[in-house]
């Protein structure tokens, strides 16, 4: 390809609205060009990258024995209202009525495929001898984000591979997520990512593990914990914390009396702890919950924060939300803010570090109202079998797997795999017999990938003052040729031969034909961040060489320009093999 006859437009300066080097980058090196908010187009240099990385993922799903079919991404409504998703997602799923002939029709554009893909299981799949089967598609979603933002990586429309399981069994569906597990390791190696799979709450969309892939990057939106002693590696929601901080956590003899004051209209943590005079760790908070229709109530230290999915599962509940005004009012007989566990006549659950605060500033029960010097066992008691691991892990948490010190980084999440059961399947009656003619439910697992987001997390983690640094598998195109002169006719003459010597080789190359100073060239091609740039002509062509140049390299060096082609593609060919290759 040469330049002159494709669409690069590059752009010297930062574009207004884009905030990280991703959005940011991806925008001046003519790779998208944005439509509206949350939906962008993809400018062939682009789209060229992003069906790169669908070829990757769609070769390893491929591999793994997936079968690829293509789902609509128009959906009737009442599928969604079979499974309770049209509450679950609200405003984010993106839903509207068309008339058709003298009717109204209720329509929703797919925010993923679980109903479809069942749905389609349901119709045609009947006995076990079917099963297992994998099914997966490449497939535009649209999600109605409230605010999109940072270029790609949150938008209303976007491109994402996912994949259904449907398994007879509960280690049929444990063989069939290694699978796509393993996919998704060689999946992301072959991008040049580098990623951690980290442990993860199912969220709304159900099941009982599951495990997202993550780039750990400076503007990441999500926040992972990490062990880098032993690779233990959760997500917020999921991580646990070790024994040795809990160790730590005992019953501490409080020699304070238990004092009612005043505080006035003050009723969080930071207000209350500025007007008594104290840490927000000699406080301890409780918050009232519902779960599965009964409130209760959870002690934390005033440092802390709830972990809804470990309350969630601790307390064995299929429901769990924070407790409206009105219900605290009526459990506490105090107003939001001033809820403490003396005297609370409902069930009480503690985390772990509770144990340690001694002489604590709580909650009266009371408008306007605290206790000082509350202490466990003399004031108030918590059952020794309600005492968990409740909070969100914070840095220098100790690692449940080796005790070592935990770290928070942020992250961006390119990968989730699911294991479902039989949520879905239950819902849409996708149902199989098994060898004894006894009908049983088909156990599911699902497994997406962001492709758009291989992309941008790609650019965010590599890219350097002057632009990208593509690796060979996800550049738009792997060599620039760069001639310094295209009015002259031997110049020219050898950018053509490599050009077509190249492309029969089977190198992605692009010609730069464009009549411009060698600096433009050179800043659009770091910009870009062509893997590899070949300069043509100077004093270096006269001396029968090229001048190369790797994009992560700090200087140029020479080959000789006889075999030149043959050099370049096996340069090419070794950076292929090894996706991280910097050298």
């Amino acid at each position: 390809m040469r330049w002159s006859q494709t669409l690069i437009p590059t752009m010297k300066e930062t574009p207004e609205g884009a905030e990280i080097p991703s959005h940011v980058l991806m925008l001046r090196a003519g790779l998208i060009q944005q439509v509206m908010a949350g939906a962008y187009t993809y400018l062939p240099l682009g789209w060229r990258s992003l069906r790169k990385a669908e070829a990757i993922v769609r070769d390893e799903m491929d591999r793994a024995g997936a079968v690829e079919l293509h789902m609509p991404a128009l959906t009737p409504i009442t599928l969604w209202e079979r499974t309770g998703r049209v509450d679950a997602f609200g405003d984010v799923l993106i839903n509207f009525k068309v008339r058709r002939a003298n009717r109204q029709v209720h329509l929703a554009l797919g925010p993923t495929h679980e109903e479809v893909v069942t749905d389609l299981v349901a119709r045609f799949v009947s006995s076990y001898r079917q099963l297992p089967i994998t099914l997966y598609q490449i497939q535009t979603k649209f999600r109605n984000e409230e605010r999109p933002r940072f270029g790609v990586l949150r938008t209303s429309e976007f491109l994402m591979k996912d994949a259904y399981s449907f398994d007879t069994s509960v280690e049929s569906l444990a063989a069939s997520y290694d699978k796509m597990y393993e996919a998704y390791c060689r999946i992301f190696d072959r991008c040049g990512l580098e990623y951690l799979a980290v442990e993860a709450e199912s969220g709304p969309i159900g099941g009982d593990a599951s495990h997202e892939f993550m780039v750990l990057a400076d503007n990441g939106e999500d926040v992972v914990v990490h062990c880098a002693a032993c690779g233990y590696a959760a997500n917020l929601e999921r991580a646990e914390i070790g024994a040795a901080k809990a160790s730590a956590a005992k019953a501490a003899a409080g020699s304070a009396a238990l004092k009612k004051v005043d505080t006035p209209k003050v009723g969080s943590i930071e207000q209350v702890s500025k007007l008594l005079g104290c840490q927000p760790a000699q406080m301890i908070k409780t918050l009232i919950y519902v779960a599965d229709g009964k409130p209760l109530a959870v002690l934390l230290r005033g440092d802390h924060d709830a972990n809804e999915g470990k309350l969630r599962r601790a307390v064995g509940a299929a429901k769990l939300e924070l407790a409206s005004p009105e219900i605290i009012e009526q459990v506490t007989k105090a107003p939001v803010g001033f809820a403490g566990p003396v005297g609370l006549a409902i069930g009480l659950w503690a985390d772990r570090d509770v144990a340690a605060v001694a002489d604590a500033v709580i909650g009266a029960n009371e408008a306007d109202k605290h206790y000082t010097g509350a202490n466990l066992g003399r004031d108030f008691t918590v059952a020794a079998d309600h005492f968990a691991d409740l909070r969100n892990a914070g840095a220098g948490d100790a690692c449940p797997r080796c005790g070592q010190s935990l770290a928070l980084r942020h992250a961006i999440e390119v990968g989730h795999v699911f294991k479902l059961g039989t949520k879905y399947s239950d819902a849409l009656g996708a149902k199989f017999l098994d060898d004894t003619e006894q009908q049983r439910t088909i156990i599911m697992g699902c497994y997406g990938i962001g492709i758009n987001r291989i992309l941008a997390s790609l650019i965010e983690t590599r890219h350097d003052e002057q632009g990208i640094v593509w690796p060979m598998a996800l550049a738009p195109y792997e060599v620039l040729l760069a001639p310094l002169n295209v009015a002259q006719e031997d110049v020219m003459q050898v950018a053509e031969r490599l050009h077509n010597e190249l492309s029969a080789a089977g190198v992605d190359v692009l010609l730069d034909d464009r009549d411009q100073r060698a600096g433009v060239k050179f800043k659009d091609a770091d910009l870009i961040g062509f893997p590899l740039r070949v300069v043509i002509g100077g004093r270096s062509l006269k001396e029968g060489k090229l001048e190369i140049k790797w994009r992560w390299a700090s200087e140029p060096e020479l080959i000789p320009l006889e075999g030149a082609a043959e050099k370049l593609a096996e340069l090419v060919r070794h950076a292929r093999e090894n996706p991280r290759h910097k050298s």
